[in-house]
């Protein structure tokens, strides 16, 4: 089961790292590249725990649907959020926030297994792991510009 670690450095309190973490809008900002949109459950504003959200997107030139469910809050240090329907036979991903003198050093954590058995097994190996890590990076870089923008 591939676990996929990032840690990025943001110079913004823990607090505004957080809320634009769970922040339904600025997910969707910050997966252009996918068209993410939440067409289901919480469609805008912040996610707290127990909240569910479908989001549609397109992942090799196919449209998806994946619901996720915050199963964790602990404001504002760590959210987890799990997968309860989508492409992914499971994913957990473990949002964590570390409070620096100079920033949060924001740090994710996705661990999925693929379907499919074997097959799903070596799709990571050739391709999704690297696909998703690119993903999880992005998103992040995108994050770390909105919180150290002034502008918000």
């Amino acid at each position: 089961m591939p676990v996929i670690i990032h840690q990025q450095f943001i110079e913004a309190s823990v607090e505004r790292c957080f809320d634009l973490v769970r922040n339904v809008d600025i997910h969707t900002q910050t997966t252009l590249k996918t068209k993410e949109r939440a067409v289901g459950g919480v469609t805008e504003g912040l996610l707290e725990q127990g909240d569910t959200v479908t989001w549609e997107a397109v992942h090799f030139g196919v449209k998806q649907r994946l619901t996720a469910k915050v199963t964790v809050m602990e404001r504002p240090h760590q959210f987890v959020d799990v997968m309860v329907k989508g492409a992914f036979q499971s994913f957990t991903h473990t949002h964590e926030f570390i409070e620096k003198e100079d920033g949060t050093v924001m740090i994710d954590r996705f661990q999925y297994k693929s379907p499919i058995g074997f097959i799903g097994v070596l799709a990571d190996k050739l391709f999704l792991e690297k696909y998703m890590r690119g993903f999880i990076v992005s998103r992040a870089r995108a994050l770390k510009k909105i919180a150290e923008c002034s502008c918000m």
